[in-house]
C-alpha cells in the first residue's frame, strides 16, 4: 500500500505510511489524559498502541485508569479483520453526553488479546485528549479513531476519497 502524497517525516516523527498491515499492538508507557464534561475520565501511563498503515495510533486504556462509571453499553458493534467485533460505549458526565464515544474488545482476535477491556476513545466528542500534555487532534473522518500529535504524519486515511488506501 502506497501513499498519495506521502510526507516524509522530520526528526522524531513517524509516518503512517510506515505502519505496518496487519496492525502491531505495542505498549505505550507516555501518559494519556481524557477530559469529558470538565471531568478527567481516564489517566494512564499503561495504554496499549494500536499502529496501522495510514491511520494515526489508536491507544487503548485499561479499564483500571478509566471512570467506567462514565460508560454506558450501546447496541452497537463493528467488525475488525484484525482485532475481531467491537462493542461501543457511550459516554455521560453530568449534562455532557457522547453517543457511541469509546469502544472495546471485549473477545479479540488472539494477536489482539492483550486489548481484552481496554477501552479507545474518539477524540473528537472529547473535551481534549492528551498524549504526553500534547493535545491531540482527531483523525478525519469519523469512523476511525485514530490521534494526531506533532510527530505524527500523513497523509491520514478517513476524509473523503482515502477509502481506497
Amino acid at each position: 500500500m502506497t501513499s498519495p502524497n506521502r510526507i516524509a517525516p522530520g526528526p522524531g516523527q513517524e509516518s503512517v505510511w510506515d505502519y505496518p498491515r496487519p496492525p502491531r499492538m505495542e505498549d505505550f508507557d507516555g501518559r494519556i489524559r481524557i477530559v469529558f464534561g470538565d471531568t478527567t475520565i481516564a489517566d494512564t501511563r499503561s495504554a496499549k498502541r494500536v499502529l496501522e498503515t495510514s491511520h494515526p495510533p489508536v491507544f487503548y486504556i485499561p479499564p483500571q485508569d478509566i471512570r467506567i462509571e462514565y460508560l454506558q453499553p450501546v447496541d452497537r458493534m463493528s467488525w475488525c479483520e484484525w482485532k475481531g467485533e467491537a462493542a461501543y460505549y457511550d459516554l455521560r458526565v453530568g449534562v455532557a453526553a457522547a453517543s457511541a464515544a469509546a469502544w472495546a474488545y471485549p473477545d479479540p482476535s488472539p494477536g489482539f488479546a492483550a486489548l481484552k477491556d481496554h477501552v479507545a476513545f474518539y477524540a473528537g466528542p472529547m473535551d481534549a485528549c492528551f498524549v504526553n500534555e500534547e493535545k491531540v487532534t482527531p483523525q478525519p473522518g469519523g469512523f476511525y479513531g485514530g490521534w494526531i500529535t506533532s510527530n505524527i504524519v500523513g497523509p491520514f486515511k478517513g476524509p473523503p476519497g482515502t477509502g481506497l488506501w
